[in-house]
């Protein structure tokens, strides 16, 4: 069972990284109010040179709809530029080891995966791109999509903000964001990183003795780099196929307990940013408990494998309970990136790790798990109001039909792009072809890879084997759905806001402990009620058929 150090390891670490977050939410305030800095007489020079050759105002206010094409123009030209690169990657420069391009539904996977901030890899990074590759398509993409995230979530906020007349302007938040908060930060992680063992170089390989006297030839590149902001950003994405798993990348207990702090800490620092930016700290409660009760409901539950009666660790490593703490950790804040193969993990831990990008606010990507967050609030207090006779409101503005809709429609587009490419994907044979059965064991694995796709998450049982075009093409379109319809419908919602008169809260206290009960229950419900019964085909049954059959 769970012994007691263990509980403490996880509590010192959840908290130490949620007293981080709320350290740094100032300053990130700071950063989005364009507040003066100490960074100004560096920065603002080199910002307004960015401004200037990009023809950008960085005055110009935008709406719900300019902010939102924006970000989607800029990451489509990103994702074009990312393509041209991983197709003629044979032709570039650094390829010491002479990788071909790739095939053109790969690099569409690849670029729609990296842009969208999901991650998701069809390809041994390692044994497939080369180190130009790595550094200008991939790295590249991890920094824009984080960034993007969080200029969404900054301007959903501003739509609640008494007194707010736009939703800010996303150049400048994108540029800010980068050049402010993502490149100081993995500057720190990196350095930390580099500390830990994790190597940093522009060469592709290195010549080492082994203990028995011979030579062998080992992959490396600009790893500790792509560790700092694959964390930091919720990516997930790694240099090396294994991810996580793999000793260059993650070498040690503490590496691995640096990743999942990493991990947590923007998701949660905009939470705090959140209460900050309305001018009601108080609301940011219910956001950070009850992303954190379910946090724990998801650890319970992943950790139900380590009693005896049921199961033991499965990571050597590090262990059957590190392994499951950072699997949690990773699909709640969608992050993707796994420090153990998930086809070795009990159907429980795999549950757990549903769980998380089902609901995909707990805490939820960079940005994206705050807006989710919200929407369920909403979600909430509608029902409350209907059970109690009363107008729902939040913040003081009334809740409309049109917002119920939006919420609604956002809450659903979740379910019907992960199901209904599960179904095409035995009813064509995809799933066949390459190897996964009817059973429970493959159809998990199926209805993981579109989940992962649809929460942006990027964690797969699949990996390279899923490098078909069927699984390229469905898995990138779901993951464009799944980033840009949600952050476009809950955007419109934030937008019209602005326009709304605010009262004085007559209702339901949002900011209260009763409300954080009443919102992780619904939370649950939703959640239940839409995929109970196809978790029940999938790692349910596994787990009650290898309890019947003593694991």
């Amino acid at each position: 069972m769970i012994d007691a150090i263990q509980a403490i390891s996880v509590v010192l670490i959840l908290g130490i990284t949620i007293l981080i977050a709320r350290l740094i939410a100032p300053y990130l305030v700071r950063v989005y109010n364009r507040s003066p800095s100490r960074l100004d007489k560096v920065l603002n020079p080199v910002e307004k040179f960015i401004y200037k050759i990009c023809s950008i105002d960085p005055e110009h206010p935008m709406g719900w709809k300019q902010y939102f094409l924006a970000g989607l123009l800029l990451n489509v030209a990103q994702m074009v530029i990312a393509f041209l690169i991983l197709v003629l990657q044979d032709k570039l420069p650094l390829n010491p080891l002479g990788f071909p391009g790739l095939s053109w539904d790969l690099a569409f996977h690849t670029v729609t995966s990296f842009a969208t901030n999901t991650n998701l890899q069809h390809y041994n990074g390692e044994a497939t791109l080369s180190i130009f590759s790595q550094m200008t398509a991939i790295q590249f993409l991890q920094w824009t999509s984080a960034a993007t995230g969080i200029c969404m979530g900054i301007a959903f906020i501003r739509g609640f903000i008494v007194g707010s007349k736009n939703l800010g302007n996303f150049h400048v938040d994108f540029v800010r964001t980068i050049t402010r908060i993502l490149l100081p930060l993995c500057l720190i992680a990196s350095v930390v990183f580099v500390v830990m063992g994790v190597p940093q170089t522009l060469n592709a390989s290195t010549t080492v003795t082994t203990l028995q006297g011979t030579t062998q030839s080992i992959l490396v590149g600009p790893v500790a780099s792509l560790d700092s902001i694959m964390q930091l950003g919720t990516n997930g994405g790694g240099f090396y196929g294994a991810n996580a798993a793999y000793p260059f990348m993650n070498p040690s207990p503490y590496s691995n307990i640096f990743m999942i702090s990493l991990m947590l800490l923007l998701p949660t620092a905009l939470i705090f940013v959140f209460g900050e930016l309305l001018g009601k700290k108080r609301e940011a409660r219910p956001l950070l408990w009850g992303a954190y009760i379910l946090f724990g409901i998801a650890l319970v539950i992943a950790f139900i494998p380590n009693i005896p009666l049921v199961a033991s660790g499965i990571e050597t490593r590090f262990g059957g309970f590190m392994s499951n703490f950072y699997t949690v950790t990773t699909t709640a804040a969608t992050t993707g990136s796994v420090n153990s193969a998930l086809s070795s993990m009990h159907p429980l831990a795999i549950t757990s790790g549903f769980l998380g990008m089902f609901i995909q606010s707990i805490p939820g990507g960079k940005g994206i798990g705050l807006m989710y967050m919200v929407m369920y609030i909403i979600i909430t207090v509608f029902i409350v109001g209907l059970m109690s006779g009363r107008t729902p409101e939040y913040l003081g503005i009334k809740i409309t039909g049109r917002d119920v809709k939006l919420v609604m429609v956002a809450f659903l587009i979740h379910p019907i792009i992960i199901l209904i490419p599960t179904v095409i994907a035995y009813a064509s044979g995809a799933a066949a072809a390459i190897g996964v059965g009817g059973n429970s064991v493959g159809y998990t694995q199926i209805l993981y890879e579109f989940t992962t796709s649809a929460a942006n998450n990027g964690s797969d049982f699949l990996g390279a084997s899923g490098n078909t075009t069927f699984f390229n093409i469905a898995t990138g379109i779901v993951m464009l759905i799944g980033r840009y319809a949600s952050i476009a419908i809950l955007l419109a919602l934030s937008g019209s806001m602005i326009v709304r008169k605010r009262g004085g809260t007559t209702g339901l206290k949002t900011d209260s402990p009763v409300f954080t009960i009443v919102l992780v229950a619904s939370i649950i419900i939703l959640v239940l009620l839409t995929f109970f019964p196809f978790l029940a085909l999938g790692p349910i049954s596994s787990f009650f058929r290898g309890l019947t059959n003593g694991f």
